[in-house]
């Protein structure tokens, strides 16, 4: 069997967005928005016309209209908001227009950001995205897989990682996280929540996807070759170079790579155009010109970008409700099941969509990209837990009322008759406690059982008025999960 044989092409264009998921810690939304708005960023409305071609670098242009009428209306209220929704996706953007240099061990590739967003999300999610375009004269495709392969890591943890640093401004970083946490998107590390960092080695900071951020790229090749399956699995895979500087791919098998292919790629447009697509990587490959090649692209800015957005919404917050449960399924608390019921059906009902966008493309796409992620399977599982959980409270609030019974019952009994026969005429008006002395062992009981049903009657109302302010509480508030 031969192996893969890599051609090495020339770009016209590639351009990337970079996206990196974090928890917010409870309760500093909006501590962390009045920070954004500090730090230069500003709020994206749909109704801004203004914003359409702010973000994307010289020559593109996303158009708010279309993007709107791309998704179906309950789809829209969540990702476009008419106001600073803590219900709804809230995107915080700034242009930044400067340009860096990433150093590698075997080359170096200019690059320029283009903007950055800051996307805050219901259940203490968020997403940071940070825009750019490789300005390298012949620009191989390899050097621009190699820039995206490293660019992504955000913490050295090999020797490539170790040999890469950015150049931005006179000032040399050494790691990623420092140029993007420094520079970027400074002042927001205060605002991200660790807690599910504990127990960690070596992370310092609360990733969802393995200390690397993912990328969704854009490719236009110089020439107009057929694109093969080898360049679309080194896309997907994000294959630059190996430890020798030669062009990689990260597989010998050509069988493999085909069967990865037709399982990963999107076809409809081929053989100018594929979309192709990993767990760490939604890409655009192209040899298309002119308008043609910058309306892919802006699409990959708009439409698509949002898309991927949502989909990973959905991968992590239902990762997160799984690991909720077994949380609660340790514990057994009341409480915990019952906040978590409350998270699983506010998901479901307001935010996990099946059907998206209105063009069949779209759904294609999208259907192929949750697929990959294995959304539908989690929210399977998910489902399954919420019947768990619901059986599970169905059997503990039985047992409590039929305990509950039973107290009352014996209370009711021994009290009610009993205890009034023998000892409620000394209770009435102004009490002579000494009469308590002469009391048969019979009346003690009695006197014993009424002050106890009495302070447990006591302590119940005042729980029930605990747990209902509790209720009210959680219902108006606004960060939740």
């Amino acid at each position: 069997m031969e192996k893969p044989v890599i051609q090495e092409r020339y770009l016209d264009h590639a351009l990337f967005q970079f996206i990196f998921p974090f928890s917010i810690k409870s309760g500093m939304q909006a501590d962390l928005k009045a920070q954004l708005k500090q730090d230069g960023y500003k709020m994206f409305f749909l109704n801004d016309l203004a914003s359409e071609d702010a973000y994307y670098g010289e020559g593109y242009h996303v158009s708010h209209r279309h993007m709107e009428r791309y998704y179906l209306p309950f789809t829209g209220n969540v990702l476009f908001p008419h106001s600073e929704d803590p219900e709804a996706f809230q995107r915080y953007s700034r242009s930044i227009e400067r340009e860096g240099i990433l150093e590698s061990r075997h080359n170096s590739i200019p690059f320029r950001v283009l903007s950055a967003d800051v996307v805050i999300c219901p259940f203490k999610l968020g997403f940071i995205t940070i825009r750019i375009r490789l300005d390298k004269p012949a620009l191989t495709y390899t050097e621009a897989l190699e820039f995206a392969n490293r660019f992504r890591v955000l913490q050295d943890v090999s020797l490539p990682d170790d040999l890469t640093f950015v150049n931005y401004e006179n000032q040399k970083y050494k790691e990623i996280e420092d140029f993007i946490f420094k520079v970027i998107v400074a002042s927001t590390l205060p605002f991200f929540d660790s807690e599910d960092m504990e127990g960690a080695y070596f992370e310092t900071m609360p990733f969802f996807v393995d200390e690397r951020m993912y990328v969704q790229a854009f490719y236009s090749f110089e020439d107009q070759l057929p694109i093969d399956d080898v360049e679309q699995y080194r896309a997907a895979r994000i294959d630059g170079l190996n430890i020798n500087g030669q062009p990689f791919i990260s597989s010998t098998n050509p069988d493999y790579i085909a069967s990865f292919v037709a399982q990963h790629a999107y076809k409809r447009w081929g053989p100018d155009t594929y979309y192709v697509m990993d767990e760490n990587s939604f890409n655009c490959i192209t040899n298309l010109k002119g308008t043609k090649m910058k309306g892919l692209a802006n699409q990959m800015y708009g439409e698509y970008y949002y898309g991927l957005l949502l989909t990973l919404f959905h991968k992590i917050v239902l990762l997160k409700l799984s690991n909720n449960y077994s949380k609660v399924r340790y514990d057994r608390n009341s409480d915990d099941i019952e906040e978590l019921i409350g998270h699983i059906t506010r998901f479901s009902s307001k935010y996990f969509f099946q059907e998206m966008v209105t063009q069949s493309q779209g759904k294609e796409i999208f259907g192929q990209l949750r697929r990959i992620f294995s959304n539908n399977d989690l929210y399977e599982d998910v489902k399954q837990t919420l019947g768990d959980l619901y059986k599970y409270q169905s059997d503990i609030t039985s047992r409590r009322t039929s305990y509950m019974i039973m107290i009352f019952t014996v209370f009711t009994v021994i009290s009610g008759i009993y205890g009034m026969n023998q000892v409620i005429e000394d209770l009435k008006g102004q009490i002579d406690w000494s009469i308590v002395s002469t009391y048969s062992l019979f009346q003690y009981i009695a006197l014993i059982v009424t002050i106890v049903g009495l302070i447990t009657g006591i302590m119940l109302g005042l729980r029930m008025v605990y747990q209902t302010i509790k209720s009210w509480r959680k219902k108006f508030r606004k960060d939740v999960f």
